[in-house]
This record gives C-alpha cells, sequence and structure tokens, in this order.
C-alpha cells in the first residue's frame, strides 16, 4: 500500500502529463483532462502493483491499464487513440534508463552498459507488449461483432 507522501507525486505526474497535451495540440480541454488522467492512472498502477517485486511486470500491467483506458476514452471522445496512449504511458518511458546506458557506454563501463541497456530494453518491450495486447484485443472483439452482425444481417 501506498503511503500518504505519494499523492503528491500523483498529482505532478497528471500536471506533467497535461502540460505534454499542449505539445501534442490536444484542443479539447476535456480531452486534456482525460489524457492527463491516463498518464496519472499509470503511474498510480505503477506504484501499486510495486508488491510484485519485479519492475518489469509492474510496466506491463501498468501498461494494459492504461492503453485499455486509452481504448475507452477514445471511443468516449470519439478522437484517435494514439494521443490518449502517449499521454498515458509518458510517465512510464525508461529516460533514466536511456540516459544511463548512455552515459556508461561513453565512459567505458562496458559491463553496466550492457546490464542497464538490456535492462532498459525490456522495459520498452513491456511497454510495447502491453499496449500491443490491448490493442490486438480491441481489434478482435471489434472484428467478431462486425461478423456478428453480417451474419445476423444475412439471415434475415
Amino acid at each position: 500500500m501506498w503511503m500518504i507522501e505519494e499523492i503528491p507525486v500523483f498529482i505532478y505526474t497528471f500536471l506533467a502529463c497535461f502540460s505534454f497535451c499542449f505539445i501534442f495540440k490536444f484542443h479539447k480541454l476535456s480531452h486534456m483532462i482525460a489524457a492527463a488522467t491516463g498518464g496519472m492512472l499509470s503511474w498510480v498502477f505503477y506504484v501499486a502493483c510495486a508488491p510484485t517485486g519485479n519492475d518489469l511486470t509492474q510496466y506491463l500491467i501498468s501498461t494494459i491499464i492504461v492503453s485499455s483506458y486509452a481504448e475507452i476514452m477514445a471511443r468516449v471522445f470519439k478522437a484517435p487513440v494514439t494521443g490518449f496512449l502517449t499521454i498515458g504511458i509518458l510517465p512510464l518511458v525508461p529516460g533514466g534508463g536511456i540516459y544511463y546506458t548512455m552515459e556508461y557506454c561513453v565512459s567505458g563501463d562496458t559491463d553496466m552498459f550492457i546490464e542497464t541497456g538490456i535492462h532498459t530494453i525490456a522495459i520498452a518491450g513491456a511497454l510495447a507488449v502491453g499496449v500491443l495486447v490491448v490493442s490486438s484485443l480491441v481489434r478482435l472483439v471489434h472484428m467478431m461483432r462486425l461478423n456478428l452482425k453480417q451474419r445476423i444481417k444475412s439471415k434475415t
């Protein structure tokens, strides 16, 4: 369970994601709030999954949840999923891992370079798999609904 001190972190995450909405040219305030909420939710679930003990599991679960949220918000607002998804996974992007990988590369610390590089790639892979799973399931359900409608229509 989280400590009360972590609640401001969630608020800061919301504000950071909200500010990125300007960069990604969101035009409606309601879309910006929904997208920033998705970013905050991704961090909330990342922190909530900390007891799993494996950060890759944290990233995967959080990405699956925020991808589902982005799909729902895209349907609610009749907008592309990409904007909600991009803002939603922004707090999970392994920027520190990329930075330290390059730092170890430049300084010549090969062992740490390989270790952090592989871990950073694994995090990016977890993010990609999470998005892929949800996107594929949504597409599968959509195709099944269309197929069912066609069957019903052909019977009548």
